[in-house]
């Protein structure tokens, strides 16, 4: 199970029902960069069998000397590293498992103000909004596109571009812990104002 985001609706109590079922597979990958708001190559990987990520990850060179202990390098592509884990776990420990599904439900519902907001203003919204990330159109792909960079140049929020379903689309995407209810307003405000300048 790929679950970037959607594995942390799980602490949610109002969200897990989203992930009902994953348990049922036989490995799961998450991304604590995201939603942790930790560095941004702290990815987690869980696996039902340890024995066949090490087989997948194991590498061998003569140089390298075997141990009676569990040796890191033969689970993940990396045979050295930082340790990741420290932040995770300072940041797992800080929030705690109610703090970070109020993280989570706060920037979900961040999520569904801007969906609301947009769609107001006149604005297709393409996706089902039921975690933290909002996909829009502003018309054609090319006008799409236009509203994009403007709203990065403008530099009041930052959104990214994405193709859904074959259309251009901004993604908006809300996972920091310090996203206000204010700067939500400010950032629609701010893309309403450009797309409506674009669009003139």
């Amino acid at each position: 199970v790929d679950g970037a985001f959607g594995l942390w609706a799980s602490v949610a109590s109002g969200r897990a029902a989203l992930v009902d079922g994953f348990g049922n597979a036989d490995s799961w990958a998450t991304d604590a960069h995201k939603w942790l708001n930790v560095p941004y190559d702290s990815g987690l990987a869980f696996v039902r069998e340890p024995a066949a990520l090490r087989a997948a990850m194991s590498q061998s060179a003569a140089y390298y000397i075997a141990g009676e202990q569990r040796e890191p390098m033969y689970y993940t592509p990396e045979t050295s590293r930082r340790a990741r884990g420290v932040e995770v776990w300072a940041a797992l420990r800080s929030l705690g498992r109610q703090g970070l599904a109020d993280l989570v439900e706060r920037t979900c519902q961040h999520a569904a103000r801007f969906a609301l907001g947009l769609r107001e203003a006149g604005f297709e919204v393409l996706n089902d909004v039921v975690l933290n990330q909002v996909l829009v159109s502003f018309g054609s792909d090319e006008l799409t596109r236009r509203v994009i960079a403007e709203v990065q140049r403008d530099g009041t929020c930052w959104c990214g571009g994405t193709v859904w379903h074959g259309r251009a689309a901004m993604r908006i995407s809300v996972s920091s812990w310090a996203t206000t209810a204010e700067d939500v307003e400010q950032s629609l405000e701010a893309i309403v104002r450009v797309a409506r300048g674009v669009a003139s």
